[in-house]
């Protein structure tokens, strides 16, 4: 059983990484290894699916300039389909990214990410008659500017009969918007991916399994990534699956999320049961902290 294409819907950026050997010293300088990538949580997830050999079509924005051409051929040549619009009155989004150990902090402009459209999504589905999956960002539902594409291709999904999953993407946008507005606009998916951060956000501060079981009221399935803790999965019908993360130093915690998503939404669209989906994700998330960058190495 295959997984069947699966469409991804939301940022392309150029990630700025810096790995810094310790503390940043306000005012003042840390050392660092500095890189320049491509990234968005929908483009790396886009990828680590192409890696796995799953056919994947990412349905984004840039800007008609360098970066955002630059962005689009290195995930062609990794093997993903772009239905990518080109804005010329947009620049091509931008992240810094600071990390240190397990954790980072990141400095965003999302720029022409904020231009995708929900014309766009229709076009991209209807050039994609074989999707069976489509997976969306949570950051094209958090800002105002590209909401209406998010919405969008969900409804859009549901329409056509493909099954649908989000990520959560992050806990501070997520906190802006607030839990009720953001579990409305997600009402039904199939599957709803959120870390540590995130589901206290949206659920409060319980234990990973009451946390889902809160989250099943919006979502069908809820797994929740708990990094080294490895990882939580609850359905509708009480089911709770856990299964650990096997154990890494990290080097980049960049894309680590990305990359998790990708390896369980391949196991879970194969036919995997909760426990080998969970078990494969964290395998690549695991593979992603190794190295430094938010995409699969060579």
């Amino acid at each position: 059983m295959t997984a069947g294409r699966v469409l991804v819907v939301g940022d392309l950026i150029t990630d700025v990484v810096a790995v810094l050997t310790g503390p940043p010293a306000t005012g003042s300088d840390t050392p660092a290894r500095i890189s320049f990538s491509g990234g968005g949580q929908a483009a790396n997830t886009a990828a680590w699916l192409a890696a796995l050999r799953v056919p994947v079509t990412l349905v984004g924005a840039v800007g008609d300039d360098g970066p955002g051409r630059e962005r689009v051929a290195e995930l062609e040549r990794a093997g993903v389909d772009c239905a990518v619009t080109r804005h010329p009155d947009r620049a091509t989004g931008t992240v810094i990214v600071l990390a240190s150990g397990d954790e980072r902090t990141m400095i965003t402009e999302r720029g022409a990410n904020l231009a995708l459209t929900a014309k766009a999504v229709d076009a991209a589905l209807a050039g994609a008659p074989d999707a069976r999956h489509l997976h969306l960002s949570a950051y094209t539902l958090l800002d105002a500017g590209s909401r209406g594409a998010g919405l969008r291709a969900l409804a859009a999904a549901r329409e056509r009969g493909l099954t649908t999953s989000v990520d959560a993407a992050s806990a501070a946008p997520l906190r802006r918007v607030g839990a009720a507005a953001f579990l409305a606009w997600v009402r039904e998916v199939d599957l709803l991916l959120v870390n540590v951060d995130e589901a206290a956000v949206l659920a409060g501060g319980l234990d990973p399994a009451a946390q889902g079981r809160v989250l099943c009221a919006s979502a069908r399935r809820v797994v929740l990534k708990r990094g080294a803790a490895g990882a939580v999965w609850v359905d509708r019908a009480a089911t709770v699956t856990s299964a650990p993360t096997r154990r890494m130093e990290v080097v980049d915690a960049t894309g680590a999320g990305d990359a998790f998503a990708a390896g369980l939404l391949a196991a879970w669209l194969a036919g995997a049961t909760p426990e080998a989906a969970l078990r494969r994700a964290g395998d690549l998330g695991a593979a992603a902290v190794s190295r430094i960058g938010a995409r699969p190495g060579p």
